[in-house]
C-alpha cells in the first residue's frame, strides 16, 4: 500500500484523537465553569494543583484552539469553551488601565506578574482574531486591533527592526526580559518574532488594513534575513538588537514550525514571488529537521547544537508541529520522504504520547520512549494549542491530499 493509499484510515485517526481525545479532555478535565476560569494545573496523574500561578498564555491558546474546531467542525461544546476562555481572558488578564494583557494571576485571580511579555500579547492576538472569525462578533476584533496597535507602539525596534521581549505592566523599559527560566536574557527572540508572525498573519485574514500588512511584510524579511540562516536551514534563537547571534543551539520544533508558519505568512500577504521563495526554505528546512531533528523512531528532538543532538526528550510540540511541517512540504515538493515523514511522527505519538488511560498527550518521552512522569498533563506551558492546531490542520491538508471532503 502506497503512503496515499493510507491516508483515508490516518485521516480518521488523526480526526478520532481530536475529537473523542484532546478536545474533549479539555472540556470535561479543565474547564471550572463555576468559577469561569480553567485550572492551572494538573499532574502526570490528573491531581490538580489549586495554588499554581495561572497564565493568560493557558487561556488564550484555549480560546484559539476551541475558536478554531468551532469553525471547522461547528460543534456547540465548543463555543461554550470560547465563550469561557474569553470571559477568563478579559475578566482577570486585560489590563484596562494601560492596555493589553498581564503575563499571570494567583489562583485567588489576582495579578502575580503585570508585565507586558510581547509573546502573551501575541497570542491574545492570534486567539482574539480567530474568535471573530468564528463568529463575527466586533468586540474581540477591536481588542485585537488595539493590541496589536500597542505592540507597534512600543515594542517595534526602530533602529534594527523587530521587536522587543517585554515591558513593565505602562510599557516602560524592563531589565529582565525573558520569557521564561529557561531563556535568555535577550532583547529579541526567534519565538516570539515567531509568534508576532503567527498571530499578525491570522489578524491580516480578517483584518485587510494596508498597516498591518505593511507591518507583517516587514516581520516576514526580518525572519528570512536575519532569524532564518538559508546555509544551515536553521533558525537562530536569541538576538542582540543589532541581531547578533547570542546562541548556538537550534530548536528543531521551533524550525519546522517556522517553515510552516512562513508559508502562511507568504499566502495572506499574498506576493507570488515572496510565496516561492519562502516554500523552496520551508522545504529545506523540512529537510533538515529530517536529517538532523528527527529519531529513527519518528521522533522529533528537543534541541540540537553545532555538534549534534544535545536534548534527545521528545516534548508533545515538536511532535505535533512536525506533522504539519511535513506535511507542508509534501503539499509543496510532492516528493514522498515528506509524507512518510509526516506519517511517521504521527505513529510515534500514537505510540508513545497519546495518553490512552488518562486522557490527551503525555508532555513529552524520553529517546527510549519512556513516559516522563514528573511533567505535567496541564500547566503553565501545557496546553491544547499544539496537539489541537495538528489535528485541526492535518484533516484538512489530508482531505485536500485525498479529495475528501
Amino acid at each position: 500500500m502506497t503512503f496515499v493509499a493510507a491516508l483515508p484510515d490516518v485521516i480518521g485517526r488523526i480526526e478520532a484523537d481530536l475529537r473523542g481525545n484532546i478536545l474533549p479532555f479539555w472540556i470535561a478535565r479543565v474547564a471550572d465553569r463555576e468559577r469561569g476560569t480553567f485550572l492551572g494545573a494538573l499532574s502526570h496523574d490528573l491531581v490538580p494543583d489549586l495554588a499554581a500561578e495561572r497564565g493568560a498564555l493557558l487561556t488564550t491558546r484555549i480560546l484559539w484552539t476551541y475558536a478554531a474546531a468551532r469553525r471547522q467542525y461547528g460543534d456547540a461544546r465548543y463555543r461554550e469553551m470560547v465563550e469561557l476562555a474569553y470571559g477568563d481572558l478579559l475578566a482577570r488578564y486585560h489590563d484596562r488601565k494601560h492596555g493589553g494583557f498581564y503575563w499571570s494571576i494567583n489562583a485567588d485571580g489576582t495579578v502575580r506578574r503585570d508585565r507586558k511579555q510581547i509573546y502573551g500579547q501575541a497570542f491574545a492576538i492570534y486567539a482574539l482574531s480567530e474568535y471573530h472569525a468564528t463568529t463575527g462578533n466586533r468586540a474581540p476584533l477591536d481588542l485585537a486591533i488595539a493590541t496589536y496597535r500597542l505592540i507597534e507602539s512600543h515594542a517595534r525596534e526602530p533602529r534594527h527592526g523587530g521587536y522587543l521581549e517585554a515591558f513593565a505592566r505602562d510599557w516602560s523599559p524592563i531589565a529582565d526580559m525573558r520569557l521564561s527560566e529557561i531563556d535568555q536574557n535577550d532583547p529579541k527572540s526567534q519565538n516570539t518574532l515567531l509568534h508576532i508572525m503567527e498571530a499578525y498573519t491570522n489578524l491580516l485574514r480578517v483584518w485587510p488594513d494596508a498597516g498591518l500588512k505593511t507591518a507583517l511584510t516587514e516581520l516576514v524579511g526580518i525572519m528570512l534575513t536575519k532569524v532564518v540562516n538559508p546555509a544551515t536551514g536553521h533558525l537562530g534563537l536569541f538576538f542582540a538588537n543589532d541581531w547578533t547571534l547570542r546562541s548556538d543551539k537550534v530548536s528543531y520544533g521551533h524550525d519546522i514550525e517556522a517553515a510552516w508558519l512562513l508559508c502562511e505568512a507568504a499566502g495572506v500577504l499574498g506576493d507570488p514571488a515572496l510565496t516561492v521563495h519562502i516554500q523552496q526554505l520551508a522545504v529545506k528546512i523540512a529537510d533538515v529537521t529530517l536529517a538532523e531533528g528527527t529519531d529513527t523512531d519518528g521522533g522529533i528532538y528537543n534541541q540540537g547544537g553545532p555538534d549534534g543532538v544535545i536534548d534527545a526528550t521528545k516534548e508533545w510540540w515538536p511532535q505535533a508541529e512536525a506533522v504539519i511541517g511535513f506535511l507542508n512540504a509534501y503539499a509543496i515538493s510532492r516528493e514522498e520522504r515528506h509524507l512518510a515523514a509526516a506519517l511517521h511522527t504521527w505513529d510515534f505519538i500514537e505510540q508513545h504520547l497519546i495518553d490512552r488511560q488518562g486522557g490527551e498527550w503525555f508532555r513529552g518521552v524520553t529517546r527510549e520512549g519512556r513516559v516522563i512522569d514528573t511533567f505535567e498533563k496541564v500547566g503553565f506551558w501545557k496546553c491544547p494549542y499544539h496537539n489541537g492546531r495538528m489535528g485541526l490542520e492535518a484533516v484538512r491538508r489530508l482531505r485536500l491530499l485525498t479529495n475528501r471532503t
